[in-house]
């Protein structure tokens, strides 16, 4: 049976309702960066998460191709998930969307190394005809943090991340979000074939000790 990271990792995939205080160890990631709305249709964000998933699956399926990669196992890729933040701002604001800075990300399992990514990027290059030359290696550890599942539409997500503001504030935490420590979403519902009021959504954020 194919490694799944969310059933294998529900501490990090599969968060409660209510808040909940995590330590988020080192993980890589393929990572594209950009600029604007993620709900303009032709905008960057779409194309990015279409390359993104092109890289992952082409090095998920690497097994069947004549490129092996060392400590190889199937697995099941990783959802989508998107580190976000505004100029000024701590956090996001839901209201200004026009202006996130976002990092799309897919996780990598630990035995992918930067070459074999590069051999993805060529690979889809080549079938696809697309531009992967924006798509990166990306080391992250985010340490302490708040997460919370949110269940509904991305734009009531203020109301679950006031239930982790209050959370941190009655346990002696406050936010540390920073150039390195971001708002971060992990997508769990395809939104093209799920219900809004459906959709389930990991929302992550950067805390200290007061």
């Amino acid at each position: 049976m194919a490694f799944d990271f969310k059933k294998e990792y529900k501490e990090f995939y599969m968060p409660k309702k209510k808040p909940e205080i995590v330590d988020i160890p080192k993980m890589n990631y393929i990572a594209i960066r950009g600029i604007g709305d993620p709900n303009d249709e032709n905008g960057a964000y779409k194309q990015a998460i279409g390359m993104l998933y092109a890289i992952a699956y082409t090095l998920k399926m690497s097994y069947k191709t004549d490129y092996k990669i060392n400590g190889f196992f199937e697995y099941v890729v990783p959802p989508l998930e998107g580190f976000w933040f505004q100029e000024g701002i701590d956090g996001v604001d839901y209201a200004k969307k026009s202006e996130f800075h976002w990092i799309s990300v897919i996780r990598l399992p630990d035995f992918v190394t930067e070459k074999d990514l590069e051999w993805a990027k060529e690979t889809v290059q080549k079938k696809k005809k697309l531009d992967c030359s924006s798509v990166e290696f990306l080391t992250i550890k985010e340490g302490l943090c708040v997460q919370i599942m949110h269940t509904g539409p991305y734009d009531n997500e203020p109301e679950s991340v006031e239930l982790m503001n209050r959370f941190i504030h009655e346990n002696g935490y406050e936010n540390d979000f920073g150039k390195n420590r971001l708002h971060h979403e992990i997508y769990l519902s395809d939104p093209r074939k799920t219900a809004a009021d459906k959709l389930k959504t990991v929302i992550r954020h950067p805390i200290k000790k007061v």
